[in-house]
């Protein structure tokens, strides 16, 4: 009987032991960090068509076209800055959300270089340069690989949600202004131009390896190298600035100017100049329904990227 109770009193003491042993070596249940980003692109793609204009890069000597070649690129370019709240499960699995603003680099989108104010053909000088900016929440699932001299690794994989943001195309051209009854340009000024289009909900990837430095008892700095892949499809467009020669004139735009509905197909009943176009006017743009929307095939941009991230972090 004492032996059986000598064994007992061993087995709660070594369980009693076991339990401050763990609660000594368990990790901090909460954690935040605080980081800044930069991105390089991953992957390049040919952008999309802008206002009518093929994503090329043209040059014309004399009005005669001398090189052509396409434009591509992708918006994974650039600098991002997030807060990351987590939660460790225990000293190896964990779970974060982070909410990220990005703003990509300027990309040229498409662009025509002339040295006569319009070619034979009708072609101009123009410039259109388009940038990324978007809010962004980013779920993930944490591995940590365990802690030594103060460094812990860890992996950690999850989605990307943008919840805000949009493409914002800026244009500037010196092109026609005023036409003769015959259609033929009489005069030309500086055209300037801001789009921004919404995009469709969309879902990326995201993947991450990094590690944490403790330089004290709840402050670490940490570092990670981040792949994220994703497109964003269009869903409207709209022109919210229009200058000729520094005045305004948006208002002069039609409704079929300013608004654009991206669809996946075209056809005889979409309002578009490759099905209805207004040949009363010397805008090959224009159409026969210019106070309806404009509707234009639907494209998509890349904003993948390989990133690092430095930042700070504070466990509870």
């Amino acid at each position: 009987m004492k032996k059986n109770l000598f064994l007992l009193g061993l087995l709660v003491c070594s369980m009693a032991t076991m339990a401050q042993t763990e609660k000594a070596d368990k990790p901090e249940s909460w954690y935040f960090k605080l980081g800044g980003s930069y991105f390089v692109q991953t992957a390049a793609t040919e952008f999309p068509t802008v206002g009518g204009n093929l994503p090329l890069d043209r040059t014309y000597v004399g009005g005669k076209l001398v090189s052509e070649e396409s434009v591509t690129g992708s918006f994974g370019e650039g600098f991002r800055t997030g807060i990351t709240a987590g939660y460790r499960f225990n000293a190896r699995l964990g779970v974060e959300l982070g909410v990220n603003y990005y703003t990509s680099k300027d990309k040229t989108m498409a662009q025509t270089r002339s040295d006569v104010p319009i070619t034979p053909s009708g072609v101009y000088s123009f410039k259109s340069v388009g940038q990324i900016t978007a809010f962004d929440l980013a779920p993930a699932l944490v591995l940590f690989l365990g802690e030594h001299k103060g460094f812990e690794p860890y992996t950690k994989v999850g989605v990307l949600i943008p919840v805000h943001g949009d493409l914002e195309i800026t244009s500037d051209a010196y092109a026609p202004i005023a036409f003769s009854p015959a259609g033929a340009p009489t005069a030309f000024g500086n055209v300037h131009s801001v789009d921004k289009v919404k995009p469709n909900p969309t879902l990326g990837f995201t993947a991450a390896l990094g590690t944490s430095y403790k330089l004290g008892k709840n402050i670490s700095v940490f570092a990670e190298l981040e792949y994220r892949n994703f497109t964003v499809h269009g869903k409207t467009k709209e022109t919210t600035e229009f200058t000729v020669n520094g005045n305004d004139a948006l208002a002069s735009r039609t409704t079929a100017q300013r608004y654009t509905v991206y669809r996946d197909r075209l056809d005889v009943n979409s309002n578009n100049p490759l099905f209805n176009p207004n040949t009363s006017t010397p805008d090959t743009k224009d159409t026969t329904r210019p106070n309806d929307k404009m509707d234009e095939l639907s494209s998509y941009v890349g904003i993948s990227g390989l990133g690092l991230t430095l930042g700070l972090k504070y466990s509870l």
